[in-house]
């Protein structure tokens, strides 16, 4: 996401840095190709005009033409601007006591609506709530039963009226319904059109009024860019929005709906959908977008999303078997798994600072990922315990039934072999410790032998190492 932007906001603090000294003029100039960049990016021209001149004003105010590294100061006013631009934004839903807390989502046919309902009623349930999902979108063919899908997967009750075509009687019967079950969260899931038109907003606006809806939700296409604002906009003038979700948003390599929505309208995004599985939905913060789209990396997110596949227990159960050294080849087929769950590697690596330039004309093939899962796969217990039984009969028979070849296994169990030695050495070291670590082993060429591909060598090119590097590296 923001890929484009991030590239051009990249151009543009890249031209500012090494400069002993810069004028207003470098500043201005800074300016409209930052204004360039975001109406390219499809973000509203009022929005666009009026970011770059208080961009300008906290510039020139906060002397960037005085500082020797005008490049990082221009970051961080531009980061703060584009925090204010999208904020603030609260994305905790506020839970009325006694329940049923009640939800109405709305938004156009082919936004994403349905399934945005199965993704926030997945999330509440892990919020220690009890949710109901209201089949209420009574236009669009099979979606009930797209609905009723939605919920068998992520154990959630759909309420549905099949004996009736009127949206508001489903809808407030769906809310006793929900009373009489004792569901504490009820979500409506309305119809939606290829446009807006007047019999739209008079369904979705009698809806509102006959249940009197707690929080309502207009879910919007991301990659529509101003035209999803412009929606925004009307639906808000009759229902008086508490927030948008945006989908798609990890498709959208523009941003302008993400830019210029908060500014147009008034109303916070909320929520992201980043991926079509039902666990891919979280929460909108500005400082983290902010952060991604100036390639700043997205620390927190990444250590949520970790933290959903890993609880603490296995955790302390992995930094036992680093310390030990007994971290086997099955333990690193869980792990690989849990990684798989968390999204595509290049995904992940820009949430890492630094990483987003590096990164950005690298193909990382994802499908790697699978070609290792099969190749552990195919070996026995004892194998995947012990590695080093794997002889040259042992590594043909496992590239037979992984469909790779025996030099695929090789680097393999070489590079797990290096990965878990220096797991057991960094094993009880301190935070700083580890990073000097890491530092070295970087100095000596052997950063690259953690994820190998099936070439025999990494996916990371590995750095030019000195004579005099490897001299210390052979007396080590």
């Amino acid at each position: 996401m923001f890929d484009n932007l991030t590239e051009r906001f990249s151009d543009v603090f890249r031209n500012l840095r090494g400069r002993g000294k810069i004028t207003e003029e470098n500043v201005a100039e800074s300016m409209r190709a930052v204004r360039t960049a975001l109406l390219e990016a499809d973000v509203n021209i009022e929005v666009a005009t009026e970011f770059c001149k208080e961009v300008t004003e906290k510039a020139i105010g906060a002397e960037v033409l005085k500082t020797l590294k005008p490049d990082q100061v221009m970051v961080k006013i531009v980061h703060d601007e584009l925090v204010r631009l999208m904020g603030p934004v609260d994305p905790r839903i506020p839970y009325v006591t006694p329940g049923p807390t009640i939800i109405l989502m709305a938004g156009l046919q082919g936004s994403g609506k349905t399934t945005t309902c199965g993704k926030l009623a997945r999330m509440i349930l892990g919020n220690a709530k009890r949710p109901l999902l209201v089949a209420a979108d009574l236009k669009r063919p099979a979606a009930i039963d797209q609905l009723e899908v939605i919920g068998g997967q992520i154990g959630v009750p759909v309420y549905v009226d099949r004996s009736t075509q009127n949206p508001v009687k489903v809808c407030r019967n769906g809310v006793k319904e929900a009373k009489k079950t004792d569901r504490d969260v009820v979500i409506l899931d309305t119809a939606g059109r290829l446009a807006i038109d007047d019999e739209l907003m008079d369904e979705v606006a009698k809806i509102a009024s006959a249940t009197t809806p707690h929080q309502i939700f207009l879910v919007l296409d991301a990659m529509t860019g101003q035209d999803a604002v412009a929606t925004a906009k009307v639906f808000n003038q009759r229902l008086e929005l508490d927030g948008l979700i945006l989908t798609k948003f990890d498709s959208d390599t523009r941003g302008g709906a993400a830019l210029s929505a908060k500014r147009i309208t008034g109303k916070p995004i909320k929520f992201v959908g980043v991926g079509e599985k039902l666990e891919n939905i979280e929460a909108f913060h500005p400082d983290r977008v902010a952060g991604r789209i100036l390639g700043m990396g997205d620390v927190l997110s990444l250590v949520e999303q970790a933290q959903e596949q890993f609880d603490a227990k296995e955790a302390a159960e992995l930094e036992k078997k680093m310390a030990t050294g007994d971290f086997s080849l099955d333990d690193f087929l869980g792990h690989l798994r849990k990684m798989k769950k968390m999204g595509s590697m290049k995904d992940l690596l820009k949430k890492v600072p630094g990483m987003s330039d590096q990164i950005k004309d690298m193909d990382i093939d994802d499908g790697e990922l699978v070609r290792m899962e099969a190749v552990v796969l195919s070996m026995t217990k004892r194998e995947r315990k012990d590695p080093s039984v794997i002889d040259a009969s042992r590594r043909r028979r496992i590239a037979r039934g992984a469909g790779a070849d025996p030099k695929d296994v090789s680097g393999l169990v070489k590079s797990f072999g290096e990965m878990r030695a220096a797991m057991k050495a960094m094993a009880g070291m301190s935070l700083m410790q580890r990073m000097r670590f890491g530092s070295q082993l970087s100095k000596m060429g052997m950063d690259g032998g953690m994820m190998p591909n099936f070439k025999g060598k990494s996916t990371v090119s590995r750095r030019t190492v000195s004579k005099k590097d490897r001299r210390k590296k052979r007396k080590r």
